[in-house]
């Protein structure tokens, strides 16, 4: 989990580039719930909530402009 706090001292391209990384990980976490083989689904929501917190920061960057 990414506290807001580190995330705000993060740069708009580095912030995107996590959001992508992210997704890609959704992607395989959904996979592998799918197939029976995620040990811990709680992770999927963890992901998600991390992508809208990064989204949130990087929408309150573009408001503060």
């Amino acid at each position: 989990m990414m506290k807001a706090k580190e995330l705000r001292a993060m740069e708009v391209a580095e912030l995107e580039k996590k959001v992508a990384d992210l997704k890609k990980d959704l992607f395989f976490l959904r996979m592998q719930h799918a197939s029976n083989q995620l040990d811990n689904p709680v992770k999927i929501a963890a992901v998600k909530k991390d992508i809208a917190r990064i989204k949130t920061i990087i929408r309150e960057n573009e408001t503060a402009i």
